[in-house]
């Protein structure tokens, strides 16, 4: 993992288990790495990891268990689906219709292109 200086460690630790428990790699009920495991693997303080899971825990993300360590919520993965998909909705969708017509493209041609796009990506599925 290379850490940018765009944001504080701890939240790009934050966002990656987000993205393995949104593509399940991290499976509900299952347990993380332990925060000993994580500071080690990644040459990073213990608290910078702590810091990040336990804002996973207060989104209801993680749970502790004591003497076992921390694990992924039950619904953990349905949560952040929704929170994207909104968030998506809400912020990248008007952002990517703003730049379709800065750029003068037509609705409907990029309407097409979104369609042959996901026509191959279903394709390359099967």
């Amino acid at each position: 993992m290379e850490w940018t200086d765009g944001q504080p460690i701890y939240r790009q630790l934050r966002d990656l288990v987000i993205q393995r428990v949104m593509d399940g790699s991290f499976p509900e009920g299952e347990a993380i790495p332990s925060v000993r495991q994580v500071a080690t693997d990644y040459r990073i303080n213990h608290l910078t990891v702590s810091k990040a899971y336990q804002e996973l825990v207060e989104m209801g993300l993680l749970e502790t268990r004591r003497g076992l360590g921390m694990f992924v919520a039950s619904g953990a993965r349905g949560s952040l689906t929704n929170d994207e998909q909104q968030r998506f909705l809400d912020e990248e969708l008007p952002a990517f219709v703003s730049r379709v017509r800065m750029l003068g493209l037509a609705m409907d041609e990029v309407i097409e292109q979104l369609m042959i796009v996901q026509g191959n990506l279903n394709a390359d599925h099967h």
